[in-house]
């Protein structure tokens, strides 16, 4: 099998354990306020064994010297949709429907793979359909594929005729019986249900709309979906399965219900106004603006592909989350990074760094929130997030100094995960 998989491009080179140092000319580690120089990192195997340049060198260790660089801990992304293609965005919509499962999962395949090349060693999947996600994230942690590190959901969990109901906005009796999103649920119970649902087929975060959707039919953007009651009860049945929680929610009111509930992050908050950022504050509630989200529908209106009635929602959404994300990083939100890939082309992720920095947020943290911020929301950072000795070997590597400028995150030229090298282009 492994010489199969070899043969058939599926895996790195690097799939022994072996004594690997890297070198470069500075080093981010994640969450210190300051680089190191020089830079360099000592893997065994999968992980770690030490940092900075007093460790001496391994007898018969493989010295990568990577030159005027900057190596970081892998980048995660906290919204992604790898199971779906950006050429579902619109018109897409339709297009998808006459697609197999089969080849649907087999178009994620790139996708995960164009990820990871971009950095991004670590993602959390934040919906998808058929399982799709569910059998990507298995398959890349079997080394099937190529791909991050997914922690995933099983399916969106909304209300009827809500964003995340998938049937919203086309004609009743269109869809057989069963084939509607199995985790669309009313009420307190219906909420509980649908978490418990979501776990028992494979979901490690459980994701809720909150509020209503740029792109879904039929909704206002910014409008509650749920009850205080519904969230409430959404979020303790999560903690209760030992699963974090995100919230899509634009709205203000609705993401103040997500923020009252106990939600862990809310996504997009376009919307949110002073008294949510403040509660979020107060609560320790994570925001993952998904600015790259605005710029792939920005990309797509010019097109004609979108609804008219997606286009109107999109302006308002653009005119108003500028402000929202300038403030929040004024006022000291904790932001995580997250783009909601799919919305835009797969593997552009790292421009949410240049938009982040754009709207007022220091490059290191931004850099942060990339790496041991989001590793906290995911519940992961005993393990990943920054280089320390004895976590896993995700480090990856990119030109020059990412504090003089941002925009070299872009030109990620060498990629680590668990000690394998999946991409080196030096």
């Amino acid at each position: 099998m492994l010489l199969l998989s070899l043969w058939l491009g599926l895996l790195p080179a690097s799939v022994h354990a072996e004594v690997i140092v890297l070198k470069a000319a500075r080093l981010f580690d994640g969450q210190a306020n300051t680089l190191q120089k020089p830079g360099l990192v000592i893997v065994n195997g999968a992980r770690i064994e030490a940092v900075g340049p007093a460790n001496p060198i391994p007898a018969g260790a493989r010295v990568i010297d990577l030159g005027d660089a900057t190596l970081l801990p892998g980048f995660m992304d906290a919204h992604t949709h790898l199971g779906f293609g950006n050429e579902e965005v619109g018109a897409g919509r339709f297009a998808a429907l006459q697609q197999s499962i089969p080849e649907r999962a087999l178009a994620a395949v790139p996708s995960a793979r164009k990820t990871l090349h971009a950095g991004f060693t670590t993602v959390r999947d934040l919906g998808g359909s058929d399982f799709i996600n569910i059998g990507l994230r298995d398959a890349i942690n079997k080394r099937h594929i190529e791909g991050p590190r997914m922690l995933t959901v099983a399916y969106s969990i909304g209300t009827t005729g809500g964003h995340c109901d998938s049937t919203n906005g086309y004609r009743f009796g269109l869809f057989a019986p069963g084939t509607e999103n199995p985790a669309v649920a009313n009420g307190p119970e219906g909420m509980r249900a649908a978490v418990r649902w979501n776990v028992k087929y494979g979901a490690d975060v459980i994701k809720v709309c909150a509020t209503g959707g740029v792109m879904s039919l039929n909704d206002d953007v910014d409008s509650p979906q749920l009850t205080q009651e519904e969230l409430n009860a959404l979020v303790d049945q999560a903690h209760t399965m030992r699963r974090k929680t995100a919230a899509h929610a634009h709205g203000a009111e609705g993401a103040k219900r997500a923020i009252r509930a106990g939600i862990d992050s809310i996504e997009h908050g376009s919307f949110l106004d002073e008294e949510g950022l403040k509660l979020m504050i107060q609560k320790g509630t994570y925001y993952v603006p998904t600015l790259m989200a605005i710029e792939g529908v920005r990309a797509a209106i010019p097109t004609g592909r979108l609804d008219p009635r997606v286009v109107k929602k999109a302006r308002l959404a653009m005119d108003s989350i500028d402000v929202t994300v300038r403030r929040a990083i004024a006022m000291g939100v904790r932001i995580a990074f997250g783009t909601d890939a799919a919305v835009y082309p797969h593997g552009k992720n790292p421009t949410e760094f240049r938009l982040l920095v754009a709207r007022g947020m220091k490059p290191l943290d931004a850099l942060k929130a990339a790496t041991s911020v989001d590793a906290e929301l995911f519940g992961i950072s005993d393990r990943l997030g920054t280089l320390t000795a004895g976590k896993l070997a995700d480090v990856v590597a990119v030109p020059g100094d990412p504090l003089a400028d941002i925009a070299v995150t872009e030109r990620v030229f060498f990629v680590m995960k668990e000690g394998a090298i999946y991409r080196h282009d030096k």
